[in-house]
């Protein structure tokens, strides 16, 4: 079991004391200084597994992904804001010190989509899009540019920021949609989308992801596409991991873990379809062939990274 006496855990347990004591996790010299030290530290490649931790550092795991979720959710909708308050937000969009990550990744996950995908989308949603949803707007401006995206976030906040961003824009306008819901009370309207992505930081432990996954399966169209963020190694601290075998009721196409600088991996599967079998075991877990498991490397910059994202942000405070 791995506990106390590894050297990196004892690192994150010790930035996790110093950042839960912090009085606030918007951006500023002590966030940045905090930040960056874990997220250095849990960057490079580590063969540790995070399910083999003892039950403390468990805890402690699942209490600091939350805090880096806060983290990011503030420091999006500072940025978020910022734009809002021009005329024209997406002219701007390059004031976001990570635009040009978000444009990589984009393109990153379109290629993805086209490998998997033998039309373009007509309906896609994107769960969890926050105040800034950069990947919504990439992809309708660049990629799928006739598609209609559905934005959905539990908070209202988040949702007025993010259409204050597109309103002005006489395209994008009339195709990004905000529904403020629970995507636990979304069910029939899933069977519209052909493509739905899931944002890291829905289902903040094992046991939310897992609900929400099982509640995807159960309401989207079969053969849709289903898009995760995971974490893999010691980024395993910074976001929740999502496993092929918590995706029941989907076949997983390809898993991409990145080495360098980008936190996030990302999963790639199918909805099954309703054969009879899948009617009566619809969430069933399903062994599959290693052949369905195309391991590649990969270097966009997706949610990227806090450290980066407060440096600038000191910079511009």
């Amino acid at each position: 079991m791995v506990c106390e006496e590894d050297p990196l855990v004892q690192n994150v347990c010790e930035l996790y004391e110093k950042i839960s004591s912090l009085e606030s996790l918007k951006p500023s010299k002590d966030v940045n200084m905090l930040f960056t030290q874990l997220v250095v530290t849990c960057m490079p490649p580590n063969p540790i597994d995070v399910t083999k931790l003892c039950k403390r550092i468990q805890e402690i795991r699942s209490k600091l992904i939350r805090l880096c979720g806060e983290a990011e959710g503030l420091l999006e909708s500072h940025f978020s804001t910022i734009l809002g308050s021009h005329e024209n937000p997406l002219h701007h969009l390059n004031i976001f010190p990570y635009y040009s990550n978000y444009l990589k990744l984009s393109q990153l996950e379109f290629n993805i989509l086209s490998k998997h995908c033998s039309n373009v989308p007509n309906k896609v949603a994107f769960v969890g899009s926050g105040p800034l949803p950069l990947t919504s707007i990439v992809l309708a401006s660049f990629h799928l540019t006739t598609t209609s995206f559905h934005n959905y976030d539990i908070d209202p906040s988040a949702n007025s920021k993010a259409l204050q961003l597109v309103s002005s824009d006489p395209d994008l306008s009339e195709r990004m949609f905000f529904h403020t819901t629970d995507i636990m009370d979304v069910t029939n309207a899933l069977k519209d989308y052909e493509v739905v992505f899931l944002a890291a930081l829905v289902g903040m432990d094992k046991d939310e992801k897992v609900r929400v996954v099982d509640h995807l399966a159960k309401y989207m169209a079969p053969g849709a596409l289903l898009m995760l963020r995971s974490a893999h190694g010691a980024r395993a601290f910074l976001y929740p991991v999502v496993d092929s075998c918590d995706l029941r009721g989907f076949e997983v196409l390809s898993i991409f873990h990145p080495t360098d600088e980008v936190i996030n991996s990302v999963v790639i599967a199918r909805k099954f379809p309703m054969t009879k079998h899948s009617v009566e075991q619809p969430l069933g877990l399903t062994k599959l062939p290693n052949k369905f498991f195309d391991i590649e490397m990969f270097n966009p910059l997706n949610h990227v990274n806090l450290m980066e994202k407060l440096d600038i942000e000191e910079q511009l405070s």
